[in-house]
């Protein structure tokens, strides 16, 4: 997450419609698949989706303090379609996760995302389950709210 001068997120809940976002990438792979994760997401979280800067699509939002006292929002899980990869946003990371990222197919990993090149390249059953064990990590350990 990108800081402002403030020290705020540079990263911030957009009035932009994440349907719009989509529909507008011109790769038609990673459209077709960013809708498709548009409607997984929805679906699979009961949350409405939110733009968050100018291209991730987040759900929920969760409030964090860092040791240093910093503190703010984010979104609790979401995704994104980047010309490299779809970006998958698993917040705080993946404790104990390694027996579903062995199974879920081909995949790279950041401190709390996955980088897919395709849908196609994986199991979605198993993404279901890492993006729901997110959700029950983030809702057990820190403020969380369903918007």
């Amino acid at each position: 997450m990108a800081k402002t001068a403030k020290g705020q997120n540079k990263t911030q809940p957009t009035a932009q419609s994440p349907h719009a976002y989509i529909s507008n990438i011109e790769h038609p792979q990673k459209r077709e698949d960013g809708l498709a994760l548009l409607d997984f997401f929805t679906s699979l979280t009961g949350l409405p989706p939110v733009m968050w800067g100018e291209s991730i699509i987040g759900y929920g939002r969760y409030h964090y303090v860092y040791e240093s006292g910093r503190e703010g929002d984010f979104l609790m899980t979401g995704f994104s379609p980047r010309k490299t990869a779809l970006s998958i946003y698993v917040l705080p990371g993946y404790q104990d996760m390694s027996d579903l990222l062995m199974k879920l197919g081909k995949h790279k990993t950041g401190k709390s995302c996955l980088y897919i090149n395709k849908l196609e390249d994986i199991e979605m059953h198993v993404l279901e389950e890492i993006i729901l064990r997110g959700l029950d990590y983030m809702r057990s350990n820190y403020e969380t709210w369903d918007e």
